[in-house]
C-alpha cells in the first residue's frame, strides 16, 4: 500500500512550491524573460515517496488552475533512491532526471526510470549510455555536466574541455544532447556565483552556434538551486533544481 502525506504536509508543500514559482516569476521579470522559459525541477534526494507524491499532487492542482504553468520535473541524485521510489511514483508518470553521478554499472538500473541524465561528465559514460539506449524508441536526453567553479569537490568536466565533450556526445547514436548542467560556486557573493553561470551560458551559445552535428538543440541550462535560483535565472537558466525550498532542510546523512 502506498503511504500518503498528511493534510498539513500537503498544504505546506503546496505553499512552498507556490513560493518557488513566485520567485522564478519575479526573477524572470527582472531579467525581462518569460517565466514560462524556466522549468522547476524538484530535487528529491532523501525525500520519501509519500512526500514526493504530495508535492506532485500540489503541482498538478496548480497546473490545473493555471494551464500556462509547466508541470514540475523530478530529479534524483542517487540511482539507489531512483530505483526504490520509482515503483511508488510510476502511476503519476513524473518526468524524471538523474542529476547525480552515474557509475557505468548502474546505467541499466537508471535507464528504467529516467528520461534525461544531467550528469554526463565523460565520453566513456556517454558511450555507455549510447550503447544501452540503442533499442529505445527515442533518443535519451543528456546534459553535459560542467564544473564552472573549478572546485575539486564538485563533479563535472572542466569548462575549457566541455565544448569538445559536448560535440563528441552530440555525435553519438541513441543520445540527444539537450544542453548543460552545473552546480554553482559555493559562495555568498552573487557576482562570483553569477560569473560561473554566465560562463556556462556562453559555452552553451558557442556549442549551439558551432554548426556541429547534433548541437543545435542543446539549449537547456540546468543551473541554480534553492539558494541562488534568482542569480541563475538572471544568467539564462532554463531549469532550476530546488530541494530544500520545497521539502525543507535535509536530515544529516
Amino acid at each position: 500500500m502506498t503511504e500518503t502525506a498528511s493534510d498539513d504536509e500537503r498544504t505546506v508543500l503546496a505553499d512552498r512550491l507556490a513560493a518557488v514559482r513566485a520567485r522564478v516569476a519575479t526573477a524572470s521579470a527582472a531579467a525581462r524573460r518569460d517565466p514560462r522559459s524556466v522549468r522547476v525541477l524538484l530535487a528529491t534526494k532523501t525525500v520519501d515517496a509519500a512526500r514526493v507524491r504530495a508535492a506532485l499532487a500540489a503541482d498538478a492542482a496548480a497546473v490545473a488552475a493555471d494551464p500556462a504553468l509547466a508541470p514540475v520535473l523530478i530529479g534524483e541524485n542517487r540511482v539507489q533512491e531512483l530505483v526504490a521510489k520509482g515503483p511508488s511514483l510510476a502511476d503519476l508518470a513524473p518526468v524524471t532526471h538523474l542529476i547525480g553521478p552515474l557509475q557505468s554499472n548502474k546505467v541499466n538500473a537508471a535507464l528504467r526510470w529516467v528520461s534525461c541524465v544531467e550528469s554526463v561528465e565523460s565520453l566513456a559514460l556517454a558511450r555507455r549510455l549510447s550503447e544501452r539506449c540503442a533499442d529505445r524508441p527515442a533518443p535519451l536526453d543528456v546534459l553535459v555536466q560542467v564544473n564552472v567553479s573549478g572546485e575539486p569537490t564538485k563533479h563535472g568536466i572542466a569548462l575549457e574541455e566541455a565544448a569538445d565533450l559536448a560535440v563528441a556526445v552530440a555525435a553519438l547514436p541513441a543520445l540527444r544532447l539537450a544542453g548543460f548542467m552545473t552546480v554553482g560556486l559555493r559562495s555568498p557573493d552573487p557576482a562570483a556565483v553569477g560569473a560561473g553561470y554566465a560562463a556556462l551560458a556562453a559555452l552553451r551559445d558557442a556549442v549551439v552556434g558551432s554548426g556541429e552535428p547534433g548541437t543545435s538543440g542543446a539549449r537547456t541550462l540546468s543551473m541554480g538551486m534553492s539558494g541562488d535560483l534568482e542569480v541563475a535565472v538572471r544568467h539564462g537558466a532554463t531549469l532550476v533544481r530546488v530541494g530544500s525550498a520545497v521539502f525543507g532542510a535535509r536530515p544529516p546523512l
